[in-house]
């Protein structure tokens, strides 16, 4: 087990390092302990947290109502907690 992710149950929790503003929305690997994320979206009243994730709930699989943020609102280290995802996140990584 890695430590940018977690899995209790039915709920996975990601630690993520978020770069807004980038070319296109994209997984940049790991970046410490947590996963990079590169976001197409402006950090500007909250577009980037909304595609942020808009595209966590793609990459699982699971419905947008599935996706919560649960820290790191005005920041670019965050925590984001996913419930029935049936997706191994460490596949983002290949």
């Amino acid at each position: 087990m890695t430590e940018w992710y977690r899995r209790n149950g039915d709920i996975l929790t990601l630690t993520l390092h978020v770069q807004p503003g980038a070319k296109r929305t994209e997984v940049a690997g790991l970046h410490g302990d947590a996963l990079k994320l590169r976001l197409a979206a402006p950090p500007i009243e909250g577009r980037a947290n909304e595609a942020l994730l808009r595209f966590i709930a793609d990459t699982f699989g699971v419905p947008l109502r599935q996706v919560e943020l649960k820290q790191g609102g005005q920041s670019r280290h965050k925590v984001v907690a996913i419930s029935g995802s049936k997706v191994e996140p460490g596949s983002l990584l290949l």
